[in-house]
């Protein structure tokens, strides 16, 4: 069976993102500014609301409710409205990616691997407008970042709750994919993943799989519900390993409730203080799939207590077996610090051992 391999929605390059600099414009300028009228009739009476987006609008007689499809439509749209100004684009010599406006003072959540390797930005509006940025702080381990612009008024956006999803709710992302600034794809919650491996040997604890388009740009931009609320930041797209492309309609968002957490924490002290992931104080390597190799050993750290040596290798912890470094990684995102596990080990003169380690927590950035 071929694994799905899960590629960060990377920033394009510059090249790829003024290819259609006009198109660009015209695009954004359709989306937000196509106008509609409907009718709305309310429950029990011959109440009319017309609800206009632009001008001139096509009038639905007086009377006549709208089609679930239609007030469908006008929800999507609401959204796209209310969502669009807090979500930013950003850019630096290597490319582009997006962005969330965390506050009136100017901080801006993303992923780190869109900032990744510089410390200054340029920032870009859904209007346009462009301001300087700076690097506020990082957590790479769950692939976040702030930046924070100066003298600009945004608006915030408003995250909801992600544990209170369902798979079938509305998902609507909006973000610069290709340098497209301002682009909506939608689609539904389709499951909730957990340990999902990125490609650069990082491992998110949970996402949300969305049916909505993530594309090349729309990393740290915005997955919302139909209330309006961002409920994750698009993150990840599946590549077909077979045909080497993305696979169409399974992309993955960090939760909200996580982004919130980590922002925050790197908003009021400039790094994560609290990561909730474990920490074990070794750094792996690989053997050919025979395990993990235990190339360093922190002092005082949780494997130290525990006896654990350099050269020895993790085949298996918590009773789950381990054949590589990102497999150990994968299974150290499922467990808590503070718990007690077994580590087998092989040592150097091949026999194995078991440690009882008792994990501690990821110190942060």
């Amino acid at each position: 069976m071929l694994r799905p391999i899960f590629t960060p929605a990377l920033r394009m390059l510059r090249r790829h993102a003024r290819l259609f600099p006009p198109l660009a414009a015209a695009l954004a300028a359709a989306a937000i500014v196509g106008g509609i009228a409907l009718a709305t009739s309310s429950t029990g009476t011959s109440k009319t609301t017309i609800v206009t987006t632009g001008s001139p609008p096509s009038r639905i007689p007086i009377g006549l409710a709208a089609s679930p499809g239609a007030a469908l439509q006008s929800a999507i749209v609401d959204v796209v409205r209310s969502v669009s100004p807090s979500v930013v684009q950003i850019e630096d010599q290597q490319g582009l990616g997006s962005g969330i406006v965390l506050d009136a003072a100017g901080h801006i959540v993303t992923n780190n691997h869109v900032v990744s390797g510089t410390t200054s930005f340029t920032v870009t509006t859904s209007n346009g407008t462009r301001y300087p940025a700076r690097l506020v702080g990082t957590f790479p381990p769950d692939d976040l970042a702030v930046i924070k612009i100066s003298g600009a008024h945004l608006k915030p956006a408003t995250f909801g709750d992600s544990s209170r999803l369902q798979v079938g709710d509305l998902a609507i992302a909006i973000g610069n994919p290709l340098g497209l600034r301002s682009s909506v794809t939608d689609g539904i919650v389709s499951a909730f993943r957990m340990a999902v491996p990125e490609s650069n040997d990082v491992t998110l604890p949970s996402v949300i799989q969305t049916s909505a388009a993530i594309n090349p740009g729309n990393s740290g931009g915005a997955l919302a519900d139909i209330e309006g609320r961002v409920i994750g930041i698009p993150t990840l797209a599946a590549t077909d390993p077979q045909l080497g492309g993305s696979a169409p309609g399974i992309g993955f968002a960090i939760p909200s409730n996580l982004v919130a957490d980590i922002a925050g924490q790197i908003v009021r002290h400039g790094k994560v203080i609290d990561s909730h992931r474990v920490f074990l104080g070794i750094e792996v390597g690989d053997t050919n799939r025979l395990g993990a190799f235990v190339g360093s050993v922190t002092a005082g750290g949780p494997a130290s207590n525990a006896g654990m040596q350099v050269g020895e290798v993790i085949v298996s912890i918590d009773g789950k077996p381990i054949s590589t470094a990102a497999q150990l990684s994968e299974v150290l995102t499922t467990l808590k610090p503070g718990r007690r596990v077994p580590v087998v080990v092989r040592t150097q003169n091949g026999t194995t051992t078991t440690f009882q380690v008792r994990l501690g927590t990821h110190p942060g950035s």
